[in-house]
């Protein structure tokens, strides 16, 4: 993921004229027709709603239609081979989600290049996670779970959504930075591992934040931290991972918007504009935050920069704890 906005790679002379012409002229031709908006998984799930969110947001402001094109497969890997092969004309634009930076690592090989493929707009928004236990576990606190796990070494298993989903190289990072002989189960999705948590099978469980709520407020799951860089306002008593005292401990799952590399800057410019105006609308925050997300909306250098830092982060974890796509 490059870090300079401002490099073009230009490929006629016609793209030429119009990066070179005044933002406001150019701003008033974008978009002429259609916008495609590559998500690279199926209908329905966070990502694909955030990403609908921000195109009809992108549609009503720009007076275009931004549509939504689910291209799933290969754990995002089809959707997002097919957009870092789009012309950088601003037609065709990629909602990434934490896969885009782990895949390069967990897949033998990905059919674009993490470093040279796409220009980052924003980071749209961010969702925490959380670390449960099943009530009968002895632990009030994430120092407390600690202790337990270690005090019975291989004894305790940990739920995740999946082999490579965020949670798990979080259950991961939250196993070899401690140190901790814990074992790994994983589900085929996040309702499912909590409902392993639930019937006490699986006794810790690592998720994302909106399956796990309405079961730690009715005490059928103790919620032990929020595994993010913040707490959430839906768990407002329970501390952050940091607060519990393992600020290296942490994830997000996020939403990121991109664009194929060497889209002009201008235009990279004129949609990170648009979606941090979107982004701070009432309407938008209330949609968001029924699905646990939180908008960001930073610039195209700070999303570059914080995917970065997670390509380094994730591909580090994969690497020493093993772990490879099923």
């Amino acid at each position: 993921m490059r870090l300079n906005r401002r490099r073009f790679l230009i490929a006629s002379g016609s793209a030429l004229a119009a990066a070179t012409l005044p933002r406001p002229a150019f701003s008033q031709q974008y978009p002429a027709r259609p916008v495609r908006v590559i998500v690279p998984f199926a209908a329905g799930g966070p990502n694909d709603l955030a990403a609908r969110i921000i195109a009809q947001g992108l549609s009503d402001r720009l007076g275009k239609q931004f549509y939504v094109e689910n291209i799933g497969g290969a754990g995002g890997n089809i959707g997002a081979g097919q957009a870092s092969k789009a012309a950088p004309d601003g037609y065709t634009i990629f909602v990434a989600s934490p896969s885009y930076v782990v895949n390069p690592t967990l897949f033998e090989t990905v059919p674009y290049d993490f470093h040279k493929s796409f220009d980052a707009v924003t980071l749209a928004a961010t969702a925490p996670t959380v670390l449960t236990v099943h009530p009968s576990v002895q632990a009030k606190t994430v120092r407390e779970l600690v202790t337990l796990i270690k005090s019975s070494p291989g004894k305790f298993s940990y739920a995740s959504p999946g082999a490579g989903t965020p949670p798990h190289l979080l259950g991961e990072l939250f196993r070899l930075s401690l140190q901790l002989d814990i074992v790994h189960v994983p589900f085929s999705s996040g309702g499912a591992a909590i409902g392993s948590t639930l019937a006490g099978h699986t006794p810790v469980s690592f998720g994302a934040l909106p399956p796990a709520v309405q079961h730690v407020r009715e005490d059928k799951l103790r919620a032990l931290a929020i595994t993010s860089t913040t707490n959430s306002h839906v768990l407002p008593g329970i501390p952050s991972i940091g607060e519990a005292g393992y600020p290296d401990i942490a994830a997000d799952i996020w939403t990121a918007v991109l664009v194929p590399a060497g889209t002009p800057g201008q235009l990279t410019g004129l949609l990170q504009r648009e979606i941090a105006k979107l982004m701070a609308q009432p309407d938008v925050k209330d949609r968001l935050a029924s699905l646990g997300y939180q908008p960001v909306a930073n610039t195209p250098d700070q999303c570059a920069a914080h995917m970065a830092a997670e390509y380094a982060k994730w591909g580090r974890v994969i690497r020493e704890a093993g772990i490879k796509a099923s």
